[in-house]
């Protein structure tokens, strides 16, 4: 059932914003519109724990303690990267993983992680060929500094989607600007093959 009184924001606003996608969906705000559709449970997010789980719970009107086992055993706990930097070969898979930005580097250039901006999404991990990164627990942060950090992270994540958004409309622009040259191109060449048959006569 749909949950129309309830904004997606309000939603939204109860994740952790991770965006690790453990809920099988690709980010915290695609998460919230299917909660908000009705079409998904409360009981998701792996890094949120109960604390989300009672939010969810309070906020949509839903009972949650069917959730609370289900929720207990997939909680983990919070956790930053680190990249052995001595190993890395600069592949920029990890940068090009990250939801937040929160590694840099440049090609063949060793990379490093911001810790205060990573969210532990573990989303590096995979793509690493050499095996440089490793999960540290995450320093504890007070209610605010942690209020703080959700609002930060859901900011920097905003800002790199819109970010590759604009290089993907920029990137399409590009090609549909070389496939109109090359349409002009030919169309030129065939008046001019016409123009020189005409002239023949």
């Amino acid at each position: 059932m749909k949950n129309l009184s309830i904004t997606v924001e309000q939603i939204d606003a109860c994740l952790p914003q991770t965006q690790c996608r453990e809920c099988g969906y690709n980010g915290c705000l695609p998460y919230a519109k299917a909660m908000q559709a009705g079409a998904e449970t409360i009981d998701k997010c792996p890094p949120g724990g109960l604390n989300t789980l009672q939010n969810l719970s309070q906020l949509l009107g839903v009972e949650a303690t069917p959730y609370v086992s289900k929720v207990e055993a997939q909680t983990r706990p919070q956790q930053v990267v680190t990249i052995d930097e001595t190993t890395c070969i600069g592949c920029t898979k990890c940068i090009q993983a990250c939801p937040v930005d929160a590694i840099i580097g440049s090609a063949k250039q060793m990379h490093t992680v911001i810790s205060q901006h990573c969210t532990g999404c573990q989303l590096c991990i995979e793509p690493c060929p050499v095996d440089c990164i490793d999960l540290v627990p995450m320093t504890e942060k007070s209610i605010d500094e942690s209020q703080q950090f959700v609002n930060q992270s859901r900011l920097r994540y905003q800002q790199r989607e819109k970010r590759l958004n604009n290089l993907k409309q920029q990137r399409r622009q590009k090609h549909l600007q070389a496939k109109n040259l090359e349409h002009q191109k030919y169309i030129a060449q065939a008046i001019e093959r016409v123009k020189r048959k005409r002239e023949e006569f």
